[in-house]
Order: structure tokens, then C-alpha cells, then sequence
């Protein structure tokens, strides 16, 4: 399996574990000379990707849940676990020690220019977090903190946050409904605690 990497910039922190970024950056030249073609990322109707440890099988610490993919290339959404690897891997990147995501793909489909590969069609079968990229321009663009600053989110906000976390349309909605009275109502100080203990809770 081959590798592509990009760098990471960790802006936000989030309770939860919610993390976003560019895992694949278009029309760059990494360092071992690979060149992605934009709309190359076949997900074969995959709904989730394993978030790893510097490819380590042996490491997963979350899963990615969410792929957009764009005219600069393919922006992903995913959460950490709630193992001991995961939570130290989530400290590593918001101390910035984690600096890139890679994929690890298969090539299906290139063609050879030079000292360069350019890669018509991959099939990508993980992201993982890495600390030295190959590409700079693949990077983690939110890791989001909910109760960021000690301030509630709104109940839109919340409700998108359940959706990220991998709740469905219906559950999300009417888990922020039930805590609506706290998000909007509550003094605000008491709200973020119970809020706080809803999540930890969800968490298990």
C-alpha cells in the first residue's frame, strides 16, 4: 500500500473528539514526487475510513465519517476513540507534535512524467495521522471544542456536532431539542456543567 501526506493545522479543540482537515491535497507535488489528479480518491462506497497511528493497524484511534470532496481536494470529518492511544493522539495534535494526515491508498490507475507520478484513480483504505508530512498542503483545519471557552453553542451548532459525531438526522435532533432548554434558558454556569455531564455520559 502506498502513502501520501499532508501537514495539519490544529486552529480548535473539541470535548468530543471532532477533527477535520484536508487529507488529500490536488495538483501538489509531494515530496517522493506524487501528484494527485483531482476526483482520483475512489471511496468505493465506503461511509467510514479507520483513523491510524502512522499506518499502524496494530493503532487505530478513530474513524473518519465525512468526505467532501472539492476543487482543491478531498476535506474530511471524522472523531477520535476513547482509548488511552487515542486520547494521548489527540494531546499530540493539540500540542502541534502531530503536524500532517497521510493516506494510505492503492494505485489504481498513473501515469509517469518524468520523476513524477501522477495518480489518475487510488483507492484509499485509511487516513492516518502523522507527525512529519510528505505534502503541505494536507492539513487539520478544526479539531472543535464545543464548550470552547467555557461558552454554550447554539442548538443548531449542537445538533451539527451530534450529526459529525455520527448520530442520525432524526437522533441528533431530538437529543438537542431535549438540551434546548439548557443551550438557551439555563444559567449559564449550571448549563455547561449538566451539558458537559449529557456528554460525558453519551461518551460512556
Amino acid at each position: 500500500m502506498d502513502e501520501l501526506d499532508i501537514a495539519l493545522d490544529a486552529k480548535s479543540i473539541d470535548d468530543d473528539g471532532n477533527i477535520e482537515g484536508l487529507a488529500v491535497g490536488y495538483g501538489d507535488t509531494d515530496h517522493g514526487g506524487d501528484i494527485v489528479a483531482p476526483g482520483a480518491v475512489l471511496l468505493e462506497g465506503r461511509k467510514s475510513l479507520p483513523m491510524l497511528l502512522h499506518h499502524d493497524r496494530k493503532r487505530p484511534v478513530g474513524v473518519w465519517t465525512t468526505f467532501d470532496d472539492r476543487a482543491d481536494g478531498l476535506h474530511v470529518k471524522g472523531r477520535f476513540g476513547t482509548s488511552a492511544a487515542a486520547r494521548e493522539a489527540r494531546e499530540d495534535v493539540r500540542q502541534g507534535i502531530i503536524t500532517g494526515l497521510s493516506m494510505g491508498f492503492v494505485t489504481l490507475k498513473r501515469r509517469l512524467e518524468g520523476k513524477s507520478r501522477h495518480l489518475l484513480q487510488v483507492g484509499l483504505h485509511e487516513i492516518s495521522l502523522v507527525t512529519v508530512p510528505m505534502n503541505n498542503r494536507t492539513r487539520i483545519t478544526g479539531f472543535k471544542d464545543i464548550l470552547g471557552g467555557g461558552e454554550l453553542p447554539t442548538v443548531r451548532d449542537f445538533e451539527d456536532h451530534l450529526r459529525d459525531a455520527g448520530f442520525s438526522r432524526s437522533k441528533a435532533t431530538a437529543m438537542a431539542a431535549a438540551c434546548a432548554p439548557h443551550l438557551r434558558g439555563e444559567p449559564e454556569a449550571k448549563a455547561i456543567d449538566e451539558l458537559r455531564e449529557f456528554l460525558t455520559a453519551l461518551r460512556g
